[in-house]
């Protein structure tokens, strides 16, 4: 009867992995929405169409890396791998702030080319620019979420806190930071391939 009941409550997710999952839904929800904006904004025409500069790429690259090296933490943890999570978490987190750094060498490439953030009329052409600065930004500022998220994950690994026995929190952490770093690929490919649409 125990080992049922064990059974039982070992199958029911766990709520505040649910409560992470259903803040993914509402980002997928959120950019969704702003991609659309792109397509249909671009659809009435007054628009400029521009190469991504190429430190986008390397951001997506960071990423894709830093998806590598959280999963190893989580394996690690689950192994009671204590070097290894450390390790994982570490280099996630440098990862991270790389991709923060390319992100902002992206915009400044942008600006040497004359594509900044339109807020008037006559420079509607550039509002295509606009998008990408802002759609990017607020991809940004969940990366720094994630950021905050991950440096929790490490002081807990740091405690010995993060282990084969106590894996929730960075299930969590995995979970909420392979979907941020999977938004990105995608709005690199969606912007990357948006002016053969």
């Amino acid at each position: 009867m125990t080992a049922e009941i064990h059974k039982e409550s070992s199958s029911k997710t766990n709520p505040k992995l649910f409560n992470v999952w259903l803040l993914n839904i509402g980002i997928v929800m959120l950019f969704a929405g702003l991609t659309s904006a792109y397509i249909v904004r671009r659809a009435d025409g007054n628009w400029l169409d521009f190469e991504l500069p190429s430190m986008f790429l390397y951001s997506t690259i960071i990423v894709l890396l830093s998806s590598v090296s959280l999963y190893y933490a989580l394996r690690s943890a689950k192994q009671d791998e204590l070097g290894g999570v450390k390790l994982g978490l570490i280099l996630t987190i440098g990862f991270a702030l790389a991709f923060c750094v390319t992100q902002y060498l992206g915009w400044q490439a942008m600006l040497d080319q004359g594509l900044y953030f339109v807020n008037n009329q006559s420079e509607g052409e550039k509002v295509s620019a606009s998008f990408v600065f802002a759609i990017s930004a607020l991809h940004l500022l969940h990366i720094v979420g994630g950021i905050i998220f991950l440096l929790v994950t490490a002081v807990k690994a740091f405690n010995l806190e993060v282990h084969k026995k106590n894996t929730n929190l960075i299930v969590m952490c995995n979970t909420y930071w392979h979907f941020i770093g999977l938004l990105w690929v995608y709005l690199y490919l969606f912007f990357y391939f948006a002016p053969g649409f």
